[in-house]
């Protein structure tokens, strides 16, 4: 499978899914939707607005890494946004652009746009020193995706965590597309 046949689709897919969390929100709380964006798991772990906006920068991020291109300054401001959420956590409108504007630029990638970068070498460089080296390939799968996810589910678990009536179907909407029909009785 080509880096960018399994990328896109993951992202895709899950962004989706947390479009239609803040969409159950909206509905099931609507008079506490706002501050539910400041709705952590634990104390030292950042607010819900953190998790929307660090999987929409990453579900980006990755493409631009795998394409050997610099992060534009657009994005970095996305990730900015995040670190900065538990002070200023921004508003469900400004989340779910977030959210729309990766998908906008999931949309705009070509069939094979990340495939060229499976061998090249990608370095993850982190605050306070530490590096990690390592290929396209390894880099999507033991990084990009991981990181990724980690910060979807969180999201699922803060709004379950304060509440919200969501389930295992509300995060994997995406398969009911390959769900099977039950036989026709005889």
């Amino acid at each position: 499978m080509s880096l960018t046949a399994l990328l896109v689709p993951s992202y895709r897919n899950m962004l989706a899914t947390l479009a239609g969390l803040l969409d159950t929100v909206e509905r099931q709380a609507p008079t506490r939707a706002e501050s539910l964006l400041s709705a952590r798991l634990a104390t030292d772990m950042l607010p819900l607005a953190a998790q929307l906006r660090f999987a929409a920068f990453l579900a980006q991020e990755a493409t631009f890494r795998l394409r050997g291109q610099p992060i534009p300054s657009s994005l970095d401001a996305v990730a900015a946004e995040g670190r900065q959420a538990g002070d200023v956590p921004g508003s469900f409108a400004q989340a779910r652009g977030r959210i729309g504007e990766a998908l906008s630029h999931l949309d705009d990638l070509a069939d094979d746009a990340l495939d060229a970068g499976a061998t090249a070498p990608i370095a993850i460089e982190l605050p306070g020193g530490p590096t990690f080296d390592m290929t396209g390939e390894t880099y999507a799968r033991d990084w990009a995706l991981p990181q990724f996810y980690f910060h979807v589910i969180t999201a699922y678990a803060i709004l379950r965590n304060h509440g919200i009536a969501i389930g295992k179907a509300d995060y994997v909407p995406h398969m009911f597309a390959y769900l099977r029909s039950a036989p026709a009785a005889a």
